[in-house]
């Protein structure tokens, strides 16, 4: 079973190093499984080469944002341009390049084999700082707690969405969230979306530099950086306003009719 059209969304920041790389080893692997694919990135105000390492490549399309907003608006802005490319399946994923090829294959057959409308790739072996491994726990005890079920990792980068489900996910989401994927894991439990979970392999950030830009590059750090000690604090007090509460307004979303 093949995909007619199959979009590839990333956001991306200072990724030049090593993302072309990555998109070849996914094209490689993806492409026996669809007819067309496409890859939209949108760049967060990236400081280098980043916008540019494919002028030269058609399927690739680079969407320069208007200002550095951070990962959560800028995935966002990635989902909206694949939802705007009417693609048949919806697959995001960072543009730090933390996942295999192959697992793209197995993430996109398992979304065409079953009735799921999302396929989460769980992150197994992760390299992350220990600090960033205990804030994805805790985030994740807190959504079980909220949704009366357990969400193997909550915030995981790696999804293939149906186009129906995505938009009713992205339309209850503000444009300026932090933790999109937070939010979205806890509304597709909770409004009894289908949804898959397929362990995947978890590598380091390809490139010359094996640790993100986000939250620094410095090897030696053993605690955790100011930024996402600030960030971490802002995403909890987001998660409570809009998707915990009472009265959250992510409370009120509702899984899509089935298409006939």
């Amino acid at each position: 079973m093949t995909v007619t059209h199959l979009a590839i969304v990333m956001p991306a920041y200072n990724e030049a190093e090593g993302i072309r790389g990555f998109i070849d080893e996914i094209r490689d692997n993806v492409a026996p499984l669809a007819e067309r694919i496409s890859f939209f990135i949108a760049d967060d105000r990236s400081t280098d080469a980043t916008a540019h390492v494919f002028d030269d490549t058609s399927d690739v399309e680079v969407h320069t944002q208007p200002a550095n907003r951070g990962h959560g608006p800028t995935a966002l802005a990635a989902y909206r341009l694949g939802l705007a490319s009417d693609a048949d399946l919806i697959v995001h994923v960072d543009g730090d390049g933390q996942f295999l090829g192959t697992d793209f294959a197995r993430l996109i057959d398992a979304a065409e084999s079953t009735s799921a409308e999302v396929v989460h790739g769980v992150r197994d072996g992760r390299t992350d700082p220990w600090y960033r491994k205990v804030l994805t726990s805790c985030v994740g005890v807190l959504i079980a707690a909220a949704s009366g079920r357990r969400i193997p990792d909550v915030n995981t980068p790696l999804r293939a969405y149906r186009p129906a489900a995505l938009q009713a996910l992205v339309d209850a989401v503000p444009e300026d969230a932090s933790v999109p994927h937070v939010h979205f894991s806890l509304a597709e439990a909770r409004a009894g979306f289908a949804v898959r979970y397929l362990r995947v392999a978890s590598i380091p950030r390809r490139g010359e530099s094996q640790s993100g830009t986000m939250w620094g590059r410095a090897a030696g750090v053993r605690l955790p950086p100011k930024r996402l000690r600030q960030f971490a604090i802002t995403a909890l007090q987001e998660v409570w306003m809009l998707s915990l509460r009472p009265s959250a307004p992510l409370r009120s979303i509702r899984r899509p009719a089935p298409v006939a």
